[in-house]
């Protein structure tokens, strides 16, 4: 079993201000126990390369990751090259990626929050079979835990789920992830693991740990990442007016 990370942020997000950079995430990573990680920037794939070293060093394999935001709904995109990624502008973009890169994760985050980016009971099912994996979000407690439906749907339609941290901060870590059973020997090459672990969610050989958070520190992360959208936001905004 391996325990596994698959939705996180870092500084190198421009969609939003976070203070932490990729090399705080792996280490973190590494120090609670992660075997992998995917770094899921909004709309940019990250490159895993030039971190791989360290990360290995911390116990831990990095999965290449993109949250794409595809008519303003969010989707997983995990271990596609970055053109790839980019290139995929419409739902009905997904299933030709995966028969192209067969490799690779379509995993639907956070689908049944009350969020614009929540990709909601109709995209799921007319998009069905390209689902490889549904989320269960961290962000869940005692009373009010929009992953509910998130269960059910996967559980009525034969999906995997898939734990997350949807990580904007380090205190995210550690409270929802994913156990995969899957065998990744420290000799075996970072893409073949990656692939096996793809392939093993895939199959249904995962387990979601997760528990509530406590409502103070839901209300205190909501707000912390308000700020960072809206600090990233801004700065998009001057991005574009320079160039």
């Amino acid at each position: 079993m391996i325990r596994v990370e698959l939705h996180a942020h870092t500084a190198d997000d421009r969609h939003d201000r976070l203070p932490h950079t990729a090399r705080d995430l792996i280490a973190r990573a590494g120090a609670l126990g992660y075997g992998a990680l995917a770094i899921t920037l909004h709309d940019s794939t990250f490159d895993p390369a030039p971190l791989a070293a360290f990360a290995r060093e911390h116990g831990v394999r990095l999965v290449r990751g993109c949250e794409r935001t595809i008519h303003e709904k969010h989707v997983l995109l995990l271990n596609y090259p970055a053109d790839a990624a980019r290139a995929v502008r419409h739902l009905d973009d997904l299933a030709p990626l995966k028969a192209q890169h067969p490799d690779g994760l379509v995993i639907a985050p956070h689908p049944f929050y009350p969020i614009p980016s929540a990709l909601g009971r109709a995209s799921l099912d007319a998009y069905r079979g390209v689902w490889d994996a549904v989320e269960v979000n961290a962000m869940h407690v005692r009373g009010l835990d929009w992953n509910r439906e998130a269960i059910a749907w996967a559980t009525a339609n034969g999906v995997p789920l898939v734990g997350n941290g949807d990580v904007h901060r380090l205190s995210q870590l550690g409270r929802t992830w994913s156990e995969v059973d899957v065998d990744v020997p420290d000799a075996m090459a970072d893409a073949e693991a990656v692939a096996a672990i793809c392939g093993a969610i895939r199959a249904g050989r995962v387990r979601v740990e997760t528990a509530p958070i406590p409502h103070w520190r839901a209300a205190l992360i909501f707000v912390q990442m308000s700020i960072s959208g809206t600090l990233g936001r801004l700065q998009e905004r001057r991005d574009r007016r320079r160039s």
